[in-house]
């Protein structure tokens, strides 16, 4: 079932904390991340189509950018869905399919919750400033809607052109589209109910 991203923080909010394991056999905070110029927050899993289709996408913002920092967060309930599991993640670290500085595990999807997060994937773009991080840009990564479609237009590009000028971010909210996340049973939050 697909959904798209609704604004829950603010454009200059602090990026909510969190301790969460990582695949590479890592716990991970926000602060780790403090040390780039921004950080990209991503919601996303494995099994989705919409969160597989940008995947290179994220590949390449990791891989290109020294002073952004790509953080992969999968909030997916792992047990209705096997493939979002955290051994399926590592596998995914480890055969290189998945080149993000971090790739974390949110089993609680008390992180998701703190963020807003409503779909995979749902990218927030924190610009780095004096150690904190502060959300400078939030919605799609770029304007191919559905899985196989070629965007036409990048937004996140743009955004983090912008954070690394220094620069405010003048795009206007387009929401996110991808599989809404998988909440454990009862554990929907209340701003995805419309």
């Amino acid at each position: 079932m697909a959904g798209e991203s609704n604004q829950v923080l603010a454009i200059g909010d602090q990026a909510p904390d969190f301790e969460l394991p990582g695949a590479d056999g890592a716990t991970h905070t926000v602060e780790d991340f403090t040390d780039n110029a921004a950080i990209l927050v991503v919601f996303t899993c494995n099994h989705c189509p919409y969160a597989q289709a940008k995947l290179s996408l994220l590949n390449d913002i990791a891989t290109e950018h020294d002073d952004v920092a790509v953080v992969g967060i999968n909030p997916n309930d792992a047990e209705a869905y096997p493939e979002d599991s955290f051994e399926e993640m590592q596998e995914r670290v480890a055969s290189g399919e998945v080149e993000y500085d971090a790739y974390l595990r949110d089993e609680s999807q008390e992180v998701a919750k703190a963020y807003g997060a409503v779909c995979t994937p749902d990218p927030f773009l924190f610009a780095v400033e004096d150690g904190e991080a502060r959300l400078a840009y939030q919605g799609r990564l770029d304007d191919a809607i559905s899985p196989g479609e070629e965007p036409d237009r990048i937004e996140i590009h743009e955004a983090i052109e912008a954070v690394l000028a220094g620069e405010d971010v003048d795009i206007e909210f387009n929401p996110s589209r991808g599989c809404t996340i998988k909440w454990h049973e009862g554990n929907k939050p209340e701003y995805t109910r419309s």
